[in-house]
């Protein structure tokens, strides 16, 4: 455990928190002295490793389940998080969905389940978070690139990372007066379960490797340094920006 605890007596909700990305923030914000929120719907198992894994810590974890795709569900969410501490001082919208198709393939099912999944739980979410910051705090989204450049059968998904990062900035302007900063962390290609759900998968990952300006790939503790910085108070004029890591390889001409 580092002795850097940025986060001693705080309480951090990371969405999605029982694998991949999400998983690793809950951990390192533990690490850093915060009683958390673990987010899950379908993998219970794995949410109640990540809780035991935080407990080992000597920090507290409350498990929820809850489909963010059902706005009634997003609000039990939040009430679990008064319920239980009564305040919240960092949330991350980390969970998301999505149909992976060609634009041409997408249905209205397919994209109103993303956006209810990526969006409009966004904006109820934070709407929430930001009633239990009561003393400030910090709104932290997980974006990709994605969001604005164009990536086999990801339409729906990058449709709505794009729109979760022009939330962040609204976010950031009305909620300043608050105390609560908002931003957004564009990811790069990071290996997690999720990417086995879009097809032709391997071939993609191989091209991205083979562009890499750096000699790896992001990894979620990639992903969980920047969030450690831009929710503390070191970021606190950093306000509304969606931030890259991913290797550098947007800096490259396609």
């Amino acid at each position: 455990m580092t002795d850097n605890l940025r986060y001693q007596g705080k309480v951090v909700c990371v969405t999605g928190s029982s694998r991949g990305i999400g998983r690793q923030l809950t951990l390192r914000f533990a690490e850093e002295g915060a009683d958390v929120v673990i987010h899950y719907f379908r993998n219970g198992d794995a949410a109640r490793a990540t809780a035991a894994e935080v407990e080992a810590l000597g920090r507290r974890a409350i498990l929820v389940k809850a489909n963010m795709a059902d706005a009634e569900k997003v609000g039990y969410l939040f009430d679990q998080v008064r319920d239980a501490y009564g305040r919240l001082d960092v949330y991350v919208h980390n969970a998301a969905s999505g149909r992976n198709r060609k634009a041409m393939d997408v249905d209205a099912k397919g994209w109103d389940w993303t956006v209810n999944v990526n969006v409009r739980a966004f904006l109820l979410g934070a709407q929430r978070a930001a009633q239990l910051m009561t003393g400030g705090g910090s709104i932290l989204a997980i974006s990709s690139f994605g969001s604005e450049r164009v990536f086999p059968y990801y339409t729906t998904v990058g449709a709505t990372k794009a729109a979760i990062e022009s939330l962040v900035r609204y976010f950031a302007v009305e909620w300043a007066p608050l105390g609560i900063n908002a931003n957004t962390i564009s990811a790069g290609m990071v290996e997690t379960g999720a990417l086995e759900h879009f097809p032709e998968m391997e071939e993609t990952m191989k091209r991205v490797a083979e562009k890499m300006p750096y000699h790896r790939m992001v990894t979620a503790d990639d992903v969980a340094n920047l969030a450690l910085f831009l929710c503390s108070p070191e970021a606190e004029m950093i306000r509304g920006q969606t931030i890259r890591v991913d290797g550098g390889i947007t800096l490259l001409v396609p």
